[in-house]
């Protein structure tokens, strides 16, 4: 029989492996190039692997082929490979998920046309006095004025120009939206402000950075308020002088845009982001100007490493110790670790920079493996704050702030600054009860209780997002007398709002919900007038607020007291990251509300040491042969019943595993229940990473042939971040 020439192609389906698709056209089209094809009854977008010859006589054919040029580069391309062989997640998948969701949907790879605001001829003309009680419109006229070459709607929406202004100057004809048929040259000056002072420190970490020549890891271990950003933007100018793009990551949005603006004030060449706020256009519109170097900074969240880059010189991945790094669902990948390996396969340098390193990259610097440079005191040379103890043990459940801790936020704001109470709960009450009869609302889809959000008068699950009325009466005995149990933001920022004279700011996810409001009110703090912020760990890492002299810190024992192995670490990471908010211009004072203000732990966090509360914990983890020492991945199975959870992963458990490899369980999660299912458990435990991952290409040929996996579903994640 004879052979016809064959296309494989990564699908996006949860199974291993490449699909065989017959292609008669020529040239074949090359790895990394996106085509249609049949899949049972549906049409997918898949990605080409490879060519081959196939005689099977059944072979579909391929629909369409979607680009005159592979999507991903060659680079891309095997860093995709890469992490779907270590994180044995199927290569289809992978692929998919590197695409923005316009490609993903088949949509053509090319940009859309940029249109930009400038004023009309008779826009130019146009006195103050005729905006005069237009606010609004003055604003977006003088800022017109100064680009008279035109400014995009982002960049517009940076200088808070807004669109109903805009439109109403177009309305009277003074301003047009214009397509560029061009786009903007590149600035010869690379800089748009001077580089600020450094200090020794500073100094030598810039040098090293500069200095160094193909595939370098560092380590930036800095003080918060050392200055780490001003390391990363001179760092960054020679790459940027030299042609080269730079990819910044950061953890969360919320740090996307004060980044972006700081970068943005100090170099003249085009910054892009990419990250989950923007809207499918922008992404891919962003993500086609790193791919053909129109974009010459690029940052973004976790997903942004796998942005193609024309020209990369630099990749540095700020608060690198961060989990929201790490993806917690469908494709588990870390992007701190892809970072490291997609540049040493560009033979660039890496930085990765932390206030407080994660235990695995402190071990990295330790071992001399990456280049530890330190930042052991602020830039401003202001000193960092003891962390004050105060012991709660005695504190009514009802009254959440101590007294010396509400008397130390009021002399604060009297004295013209402003202080941050942090409490990583969101709600009004993380529980209510019954008085009488000892009843909890609990949520019926999840081992959890729910908490009260007063503001919408309802219940909530935090972890499966089920709500329900507040009951005016005891559902077990018939009682009226329910009250609350613990406090979150939105009770803390009542109870300071009756207490004291100041605007009371809250920011957490239900506080910051809609578009642009988290940008508002970090302008409004940073505005400086007196204020009490109220926040959850949005607040805690990498904003700079001049005026924030006091931080009190509430219910951060359940961290250090965690199941979770690396709960202390991650615990100490928030507490030092929150601390460092307070004084960064000034004299500041952080109070620690515990009650175990005797717990070693906690102790040594509070004494600001992270280094000697790593070494502590890693010699904790060396005997236990954990991470850094010894690697892990988890199974974990969810079913309708805990019986035929734990009956899938003891069926795996039974299989044989390599030398050296540890099976531990299978047993029941620590959150047994969650969104309605029940959730086991399967550990695998190894001081070598081969022996594991041969273990678990067995474990998983077992799970995808046994019955019994048609009755749950399962995943395995590879350095597991959260052990819950």
């Amino acid at each position: 029989m004879s052979t016809k020439p064959v296309l494989q192609i990564a699908l996006p389906v949860p199974l291993p492996g490449c699909y065989d698709y017959l292609y008669s056209g020529s040239p074949a089209p090359a790895q990394g190039t996106r085509v249609q094809v049949p899949f049972g009854r549906r049409t997918l977008v898949g990605v080409v692997h490879g060519q081959t010859q196939s005689d099977y006589p059944k072979l579909k054919a391929v629909s369409a082929v979607l680009d005159d040029a592979p999507v991903f580069t060659a680079e891309l391309y095997a860093l995709c490979e890469r992490a779907a062989r270590y994180y044995h997640h199927p290569l289809g998948e992978v692929l998919n998920y590197a695409l923005p969701a316009l490609l993903r949907q088949g949509g053509d790879a090319q940009p859309s046309q940029e249109k930009r605001w400038r004023l009309t001829e008779r826009g130019t003309h146009v006195s103050d006095e005729q905006v005069s009680r237009a606010p609004r419109q003055h604003q977006a006229l003088q800022v017109l004025r100064e680009h008279p070459k035109g400014l995009s709607s982002a960049m517009l929406n940076a200088l808070d120009v807004a669109s109903p202004a805009l439109n109403a100057l177009r309305d009277k004809g003074w301003a047009e939206h214009f397509v560029v048929e061009n786009g903007p040259g590149i600035s010869k000056e690379v800089l748009a402000e001077p580089p600020l002072a450094a200090n020794g420190e500073q100094q030598q970490a810039i040098h090293a950075i500069q200095d160094a020549e193909g595939f370098t890891p560092f380590l930036l271990d800095g003080v918060t308020g050392s200055g780490k950003t001003e390391v990363y933007l001179q760092a960054m100018a020679p790459q940027l002088a030299a042609g080269k793009q730079v990819l910044v990551l950061v953890p969360e949005i919320g740090l996307t845009p004060q980044t972006v603006q700081r970068f943005r004030q100090r170099f003249a060449v085009p910054v892009t982001t990419l990250h989950s706020g923007l809207t499918d256009r922008e992404r891919l519109d962003n993500w086609l100007a790193a791919r053909d170097g129109k974009a010459r900074i690029i940052i973004g969240t976790r997903s942004a490493i796998f942005t193609p880059l024309a020209n990369p010189g630099l990749i540095i991945v700020d608060e690198a110790h961060d989990s929201s790094l790490k993806q917690q669902d469908g494709f588990r990948y870390h992007a701190r670790d892809l970072a490291t390996w997609r540049a040493q396969t560009l033979n660039i340098p890496v930085v990765l920079g932390s206030a407080t390193p994660a235990l695995e990259t402190l071990q990295l610097a330790r071992d001399q493996r990456f280049h530890w440079l330190k930042l052991s005191r602020r830039a401003t040379e202001q000193q960092r704050p003891g962390i004050e103890i105060l012991d709660a043990t005695l504190a009514p459940p009802n009254q959440p702030l101590l007294p010396l801790s509400l008397q130390a936020i009021k002399q604060c704001v009297d004295n013209g600054n402003q202080a941050l109470v942090f409490i990583n709960r969101r709600g009004y009450a993380p529980m209510i009860l019954c008085q009488d009869c000892g009843w909890q609302a609990e949520c019926k889809r999840c081992d959890s209780f729910l908490t009260w959000h007063r503001a919408e008068n309802n219940l909530r699950c935090h972890h499966c997002d089920s709500q329900q009325r507040v009951p005016s009466r005891c559902p077990s005995c018939g009682s009226s007398a329910i009250h609350e149990a613990g406090s979150g933001t939105e009770k803390l920022t009542e109870l300071l709002e009756q207490s004291l004279p100041v605007p009371v700011i809250r920011i957490d996810r239900d506080a910051t919900r809609r578009k642009g409001e988290l940008d508002s009110k970090l302008k409004t703090i940073r505005q400086g007038d007196p204020a009490v912020l109220v926040g959850t760990q949005m607040l805690a890492k990498g904003h700079h607020f001049p005026k924030l002299a006091l931080v009190v810190i509430l219910d951060m024992d359940a961290g250090f007291l965690s199941a979770d192995f690396r709960g202390p670490e991650q615990a100490a990471q928030l507490l030092l990251q929150v601390a460092g908010r307070s004084g960064r211009e000034g004299q500041g004072r952080v109070v620690l509300q515990t009650r175990h203000p005797d717990h070693h732990l906690l102790q040594l966090a509070a004494s600001g040491d992270y280094p000697a509360l790593a070494s502590a914990l890693l010699e904790e983890r060396r005997m236990a042969a954990l991470p850094p020492f010894g690697h892990l991945a988890l199974f974990r199975c969810e079913a309708m019943t805990l019986g035929k959870a734990m009956a899938f992963l003891q069926e795996l458990a039974q299989q044989p595993v390599a030398d050296g490899v540890n099976v531990l369980g299978p047993v029941p999660a620590p959150m047994e229940k969650r969104a309605g299912r029940y959730r086991a458990q399967l550990l695998l435990q190894a001081s070598q990473r081969a022996p594991l991952h041969q273990t678990l290409e067995r474990l998983l040929d077992a799970a995808r042939q046994s019955p019994q996996s048609r009755q749950c579903r399962w995943h395995v994640d590879v350095d597991p971040i959260d052990m819950l």
